[in-house]
Order: C-alpha cells, then structure tokens, then sequence
C-alpha cells in the first residue's frame, strides 16, 4: 500500500501503518547518528534536556556529505540503524515516533516499538543524491561540533520509505524471506 503521511508522525498514522507500505513522508524530521546518540544519552543520564522533543518525532540516521552550491543540504543516504539500538528504547519511551536508517534491529527495539506505538522505516542505502532531493531544508540544530553527525532538523517533501517493522513488531526483513522462500 501507498500512503502519504505529514511528520511529526501522528499516533493514528503511526498505529495504521503496515510492514511492506510504501510512504511517502512530508514535514518535519530530524537526524542524529552514532555520536549524537551518545550525546543525548549521557545527557539524560545527567537529568539534561535533549536538543529536541521527541514527542511523536521521527529522527533519520544519516549523516550528510556537503551542500552544492544553491543546494540545502548534499548526499543525504541512511547509515546501519543497529549502532543506534542501544539508546533506542529508551528514547522511544520518551516519545519518539518512529527511525528511518537501513538495516536489522535488534529484539530490544523492537520491543520498543511495539510498547509505544512507533514504527522503524528504511530508506534505500545507495540513492543518498536522490533522497537529498527531497530535502527543501537542511538546519544544524544541536552538536555543530559533530560536523556531519551534528543534530538536523530537515524539511522533507514526499521522502520515500518502506515500513519495515510496524507497531505492532511485524517485520518486513523476516516475512519478505519467507513469502520468498515459499515461493521457490
């Protein structure tokens, strides 16, 4: 199924969401990899406030390469989700709404996401010059030291991605196996 769907991700989208849907994603997404992760956990640890609400939000694990020239932001592909998987649940028991990356996750995550409604995207590794188009705007938000691994909020148009694992832990990477698998 083809949806479209505005971020900050709404709960009853979230909810509605399937393993397999094509979505087509518009509004407000920030980014944040390994380094950022880290940031945000040793500042809950310290009883800090994160850089940004998570509430409902959408964080894409990607760091991006620079700017062209009248361009918001360059080469903007999603990196391994697992390396975030240790500081995931909890921020998504602090309200996140969903990841978009490429890759597995773990059971944890997974848990995760089905304990608060979210759902894990994937992008597609390899068309970060294509993804970047869907880019209207690029803001460093939070970290600046971090360079490319610095905390962004984007302004995505039409960003394309797969529902890999939906809220209710249905996983894309395990059923796709075995319908192929069953049609051999």
């Amino acid at each position: 199924m083809e949806r479209h769907i505005k971020a900050p991700i709404s709960k009853e989208d979230a909810l509605s969401l399937k393993s397999g849907d094509y979505v087509y994603i518009t509004g407000t997404i920030y980014t944040a990899r390994d380094a950022a992760h880290k940031r945000m956990q040793e500042a809950l640890d310290r009883g800090e406030d994160l850089p940004i609400d998570l509430k409902q939000n959408l964080i894409y694990y990607m760091g991006p390469s620079p700017a062209r020239e009248g361009r918001p932001i360059g080469s903007a592909g999603p990196t391994t989700a697992s390396r975030m998987d240790r500081y995931t649940p909890q921020l998504l028991d602090l309200g996140l709404g969903g990841m978009i990356g490429k890759g597995k996750r773990s059971p944890e995550v997974i848990e995760g996401i089905k304990r608060n409604g979210a759902v894990y995207f994937a992008a597609v590794g390899g068309a970060g010059a294509l993804l970047s188009k869907c880019i209207t705007k690029s803001e460093v938000i939070a970290y600046s030291d971090l360079g490319t691994e610095a905390v962004r909020r984007l302004t995505v148009e039409n960003f394309p991605a797969i529902v890999v694992i939906d809220s209710e832990g249905n996983n894309l990477y395990e059923t796709a196996v075995k319908n192929f698998k069953a049609q051999e």
